[in-house]
């Protein structure tokens, strides 16, 4: 635990939107252009193997940023994340308490009651789940929490599965949302003449569809030099429950080659164009003296298919969906360290806490990180558990993986050996040889579902006469 003799670090967590694991340079994608991640990760420790618990919404970032926000498990939130519960103590709650200056800009998809209680300045916040990164509904940071009503919003992307409701002040016209954000977080650190330090969240909507940037983001990735995944398929082999959803209307039926190309090229110039905002505010950082006693977070709320499995979207189970990047670099973080400890989004809260030097509410259930990154040796979860809705269930362990569909009646199981298939591909539920992993992580999910209150009963009674 750090000294809280000494002066606090400032703490920058910047978040991305639909962001998957393997979308660094630095660790391992050799197609994407990322120089300001690769320099946080040479600087820092990266987690390997971060996860999110999965999500009780289509709409999978709002109950994974309740769960980051208030260190808690997915059933164990209020409803689908929609707002964070006073009894609920947030991230930015606790550090406003230690005597941490918090800002807050960007996406925020848990309410703006909760906002309020988390951030004591902001700028450029939007209240909603995606939008027009070109035309970004904003709100100016209001002290005494009173932020306009929702308004409905046309929707221009298909399908929704998600409330379009938004709250905003104005329309920041012409002025793409990552620029707009690495903007606002700029201003306020060549602003700030506090001594208080600071808690800053810039919480980007990249890489969210509709995935479209500037150009010279996009010239770097021509479509036909894109190498298609090595999980593509035209589409998926079975009804997981949600392969109409709307992110899964984005692309056609069979899954095209060449539209998936497009869209892996779109998705990486999206990242990159955040790379270089991320870069913008670093330096402001470095130019206004505070870089050297910061913590920087790098992760990101999801990942997402884009073509792999024959899907589109995060509402599924596979890594490309539930596992995500993230990174510390700072004072007192190991440099250039890889974990592959298993650990979630959630474990972020008391690992920050703890780094500051700040007491972690009981009311936070996630795990401090701090041991695994002083010792690599050193576990954090032997298993993780995962859920999608009602009719998709998942653990894993530090090799095996597997994943439980309840559709219609239908059950249909999947185990995968990851070490040996990280892309997923090769179901070992059906082999002989697997039948000791299979009955030892099916015991070990019957396990989470009592410790996680799932309250799924139709999954679990069609699992039970199976």
């Amino acid at each position: 635990m750090a000294d809280s003799s000494k002066k606090r670090p400032n703490i920058v967590f910047f978040f991305t939107d639909d962001q998957r694991f393997d979308t660094i340079r630095a660790l391992g994608n050799a197609d994407i252009v990322t120089p300001t991640l690769d320099r946080l990760a040479a600087d820092g420790t990266a987690f390997t193997h971060a996860h999110i618990m999965g999500g009780t919404s289509p709409a999978v970032c709002m109950p994974s940023r309740a769960m980051l926000h208030s260190g808690r498990t997915l059933f164990r939130i209020a409803g689908q994340g929609q707002t964070i519960p006073a009894e609920h103590v947030m991230l930015g709650e606790s550090l406003q308490s230690a005597g941490y200056a918090t800002f807050g800009t960007g996406k925020w998809h848990n309410g703006t009651e909760s906002y309020s209680r988390s951030f004591s300045a902001g700028a450029e916040i939007f209240f909603g789940g995606m939008n027009d990164h070109w035309n970004v509904p904003a709100c100016d940071f209001d002290p005494t929490g009173k932020y306009p009503q929702a308004k409905p919003l046309k929707a221009r992307f298909g399908e929704m599965n998600v409330n379009l409701n938004q709250v905003f002040d104005h329309v920041c016209e012409g002025k793409h949302s990552s620029d707009l954000f690495a903007d606002a977080s700029v201003r306020f650190l060549r602003e700030y003449r506090g001594r208080d330090p600071l808690f800053m969240y810039v919480s980007f909507m990249a890489p969210h569809d509709p995935r479209e940037t500037h150009r010279e983001y996009h010239d770097m990735y021509p479509p036909e030099g894109i190498p298609l995944p090595a999980s593509f398929m035209p589409a998926h082999p079975f009804d997981n429950g949600e392969l109409k959803i709307r992110d899964e209307l984005l692309a056609g039926f069979p899954r095209g080659e060449d539209e998936i190309r497009r869209h892996v090229a779109e998705y990486y110039a999206m990242i990159t164009h955040a790379d270089a905002a991320i870069a913008r505010v670093i330096e402001a950082l470095k130019d206004t003296g505070r870089y050297e006693n910061t913590i920087i977070v790098f992760a990101g709320d999801n990942g997402l298919a884009v073509g792999r499995h024959g899907l589109m979207g995060k509402q599924n189970l596979y890594d490309h969906s539930v596992r995500v990047p993230l990174i510390f670099s700072g004072p007192g973080v190991p440099r250039g360290a890889r974990r592959d400890a298993l650990c979630y989004l959630s474990d972020i809260y008391p690992t920050l806490c703890e780094m500051a030097g700040v007491d972690i509410p009981e009311s936070v259930e996630g795990r401090s990180l701090l041991p695994a990154m002083g010792d690599e040796r050193r576990a954090i979860h032997d298993t993780l558990a995962f859920a999608y809705r009602h009719f998709q269930r998942g653990v894993r362990d530090g090799r095996w993986k597997l994943i439980e569909y309840v559709v219609d009646g239908r059950r249909t199981t999947q185990l995968f050996d990851l070490a040996e298939d990280p892309f997923e591909l090769n179901n070992r539920a059906g082999d002989s040889q697997c039948g000791e992993h299979l009955r030892r992580l099916r015991g070990r999910l019957v396990n989470c579902r009592q410790e996680l209150d799932d309250p799924a009963e139709e999954f679990w009674s069609a699992f039970a006469e199976a």
